[in-house]
């Protein structure tokens, strides 16, 4: 019997020190047996065996008791809790009771990294009558189950929707709101970080629609356009309004985007839908896409690009919509050494614009640089300015000049080429333009300047316009120069030849001697192969303007084009007077001959005659010159000048010693002109009888020279026989 008692006594004890006491019953710490992620949030439970409820514990870890702090909480129910835990979680924890007794240590595994959850949506508008389902993704997702929550304007905060026990990882819903969702297990408790949110609108019945004012689906560079929201049959509805785009500039959040300066960045598709501000997830559809075009400024050509003599330069502005109602404006650029941008003044006579396209300058004599733009609409928005474009002259003048030295047009890259600027100005720049992309810039991009004159520094083959541009505002004249990385180049002259004086032209090589036959062309046309490696024009002309290149050895220099000015020469102001002279005297000599040949001597003429007398049958000769002809003078009563005279000179041609009746049918005349004066005009006519005379005898005519008047439209002479003058 005392064996007995004994045994039990001795179990008794063991069983006290391997359990604890008996009253107590035995402790169990659950821990989970998977490995946690930090941030997972977890419930440590200590049970008593015998019944399966929790109660009051103290927890201990790696030995030590866990005090209270912002992430692990102990709560009487013997419950403890670590929100979010951390790799610094990790460790044996053990849990006792009141009355010592104390579980068996487990160990609580950390994972490095959060556990991700992810949230996702089939679609984030619910249509009309339809719904959207909903995927809550968890990493490791075994003996997980999901929790769902939802979060509106109207009930703040989340509100956890009612679940089958959350078995489902997928959720399907008809109304609208926020929505998040999160994994739990159970024995212990352990609770995954919370999902992304997703937002879910409901469709409002209404309809978004995007317009444009002005209605322009292409604008221009620099134009204003304003792009609205409208929300059709929206009623008193007051709406919040979103944007979605294809181009880089995203609206606000309102009802209207204005674009006050257009760029190609607002390029794209705009679209826009209303959210009901009561509501918050019920929102219209998504309006239909409207493309916005935003293009480039105008296209400013100029023709020509080089200025000749009297030539008048044409301005074109193009634009791509040919059908928006465009008015053009014309500028011309005034250049500011101290402003890296030019000024614009308006050209004369378009204060308003043109409808034409085109515009005419004329006169321009100097380079110049113009721009265009384009407005339309009521009121009028208006492009951006063209780019500046550019017409030169290679004609100097005193206010702006550039000089190049050497003066040659090419130069090899390894030379040392220096452009200056002359006239009345003391600040300068040197620009360039690119004969390639036409592409301008000043000399700080390629050079060094140093008061008017830039250092070009030409390490690499290049083709441009140069020219100098001034303080006060002028353009000097351009020169073309090609920097030349190939062995051989043309030495010709950079600024235009006057006509008349010589040129020569030289072809120059970088490292050799010429050592054969040097060929020089112009235009392409062979002029001359010897071995001289110069071209000497004595005197040039304009037909020697043009191209011109050389060769030697197989090797070709670029051709480069030489200007001929014309010499000026003044019209002499007299040669209208002497022009007009010649014609009236041409006209005149006409209406004489005319004259002479109509009234010939056989109807009537003054000349010298025989006169027979009444008293007698002798006959006698009587001085014409004296009765009838005097002289020219003595006709003219009053000394008139409006009159033209003929020397009429008659004479008997025939044998020696004999006298011939004149031939009143034959008229011998030999007509000499002078002018006696301003005013009058003489005609001397010589009359010859010639041939054998008649038997009958004559009276001899005498070899004087007479003058009668002769008056256009009216003639005074005397017939035969007659005592009177008559009016022929």
């Amino acid at each position: 019997m005392g064996h007995t008692l004994l045994g039990v006594l001795r179990l008794f004890l063991l069983s006290t020190l391997l359990y604890g006491h008996a009253e107590g019953g035995d402790a169990v710490l659950e821990v989970p047996a998977f490995t946690l992620f930090e941030g997972d949030s977890l419930s440590l439970l200590c049970k008593n065996r015998a019944s399966g409820s929790a109660m009051t514990a103290s927890f201990y870890k790696d030995g030590s008791p866990i005090q209270n702090d912002r992430t692990h909480h102990s709560y009487t129910t013997g419950e403890m809790r670590i929100n979010k835990v951390s790799r610094s979680d990790m460790g044996r924890y053990k849990c006792k009771f009141d009355d010592e007794t104390e579980s068996e240590e487990k160990e609580l595994r950390v994972k490095a990294g959060r556990r991700t959850v992810t949230l996702t949506a089939d679609r984030t508008i619910i249509p009309l009558g339809g719904r959207v389902t909903l995927t809550c993704s968890v990493k490791d997702p075994d003996g997980f189950r999901y929790d769902w929550y939802r979060e509106t304007s109207h009930s703040p905060g989340k509100t956890p929707l009612q679940t089958d026990e959350g078995k489902e990882s997928n959720r399907v819903i008809s109304q609208g709101g926020k929505y998040t969702c999160r994994g739990w297990r159970r024995k212990p408790d352990v609770f995954t970080p919370e999902s992304n949110a997703v937002f879910i609108e409901e469709t409002d019945p209404n309809k978004a629609v995007v317009t444009l004012q002005p209605n322009w689906s292409e604008i221009y560079r620099g134009e204003t356009i304003t792009l609205r929201c409208e929300i059709k049959d929206g009623g008193d509805t007051e709406w919040e309004y979103e944007w979605r785009t294809t181009s880089s500039e995203k609206p606000p959040n309102q009802n209207e985007h204005r674009i006050r300066f257009a760029s190609a960045s607002h390029s794209g598709d705009y679209r826009c839908k209303g959210r009901n501000k009561h509501t918050q997830h019920s929102s219209t559809d998504w309006s239909d896409p409207i493309k916005l075009t935003v293009s480039d400024k105008p296209l400013l050509t100029v023709s020509p690009s080089w200025l000749s003599a009297a030539a008048s330069v044409t301005l074109t502005c193009s634009v791509t919509d040919q059908s928006a109602g465009w008015r053009f404006y014309w500028y011309k650029t005034v250049p500011a050494p101290s402003n890296t941008y030019y000024s614009y003044e308006l050209l004369p006579g378009n204060s308003s614009g043109t409808e034409q396209d085109s515009y005419i300058v004329h006169g321009q004599t100097h380079t110049a640089g113009y721009v265009c733009r384009a407005g339309r609409g009521d009121p009028v928005f208006y492009t951006d300015y063209s780019t500046p474009e550019f017409v030169w002259s290679a004609d100097v003048h005193s206010s702006a000049s550039l000089t190049v030295s050497p003066d040659r047009a090419q130069h090899f890259t390894s030379d040392s080429v220096s452009l200056s600027c002359e006239g009345n100005s003391t600040e300068w720049r040197v620009k360039k333009s690119s004969t390639k992309d036409r592409y301008w810039s000043d000399c700080s991009y390629w050079g060094t300047m140093t008061g008017s004159t830039c250092k070009l520094e030409s390490y690499w083959p290049s083709e441009a316009v140069y020219w100098c541009e001034s303080g006060s505002g002028e353009f000097s004249n351009a020169v073309n120069i090609s920097i030349q990385d190939r062995e051989m180049i043309l030495l010709s002259p950079a600024r235009p030849v006057t006509e008349g004086d010589s040129v020569t032209l030289s072809c120059k090589l970088k490292s050799q001697r010429f050592s054969s036959t040097v060929f020089f062309y112009h235009n392409e046309k062979l002029i001359q192969n010897d071995s001289r490696w110069e071209l000497n024009i004595s005197a040039v002309s304009k037909s020697d303007e043009g191209f011109y290149k050389c060769r030697h050895s197989g090797q070709e220099s670029a051709q480069s084009w030489m200007s001929v000015q014309a010499v000026s020469r003044p019209e002499s102001s007299s040669l209208p007077v002497l022009l007009i002279v010649r014609l009236v005297c041409g006209i005149v000599l006409i209406i004489l001959l005319i004259l002479l040949y109509h009234y010939r001597p056989s109807e009537g003429t003054c000349f010298n005659r025989p006169i027979q007398s009444e008293s007698s049958n002798t006959d006698h000769v009587v001085d014409q010159n004296e009765a009838q002809c005097d002289t020219y003078a003595s006709l003219l009563p009053g000394g008139s000048q409006d009159v033209t005279y003929s020397s009429v000179e008659l004479k008997n041609v025939g044998k020696k010693g004999k006298q011939h009746t004149p031939d009143e049918g034959s008229v011998y005349s030999g007509v000499r002109t002078g002018a006696a004066d301003d005013h009058l005009t003489y005609a001397q006519v010589d009359r010859h009888n010639k041939g054998k005379g008649k038997k009958k005898k004559a009276p001899l005519a005498t070899d004087e020279t007479v003058y009668s008047e002769v008056k256009l439209g009216s003639s005074v002479c005397k017939k035969r026989g007659e005592e009177e003058e008559t009016k022929c």
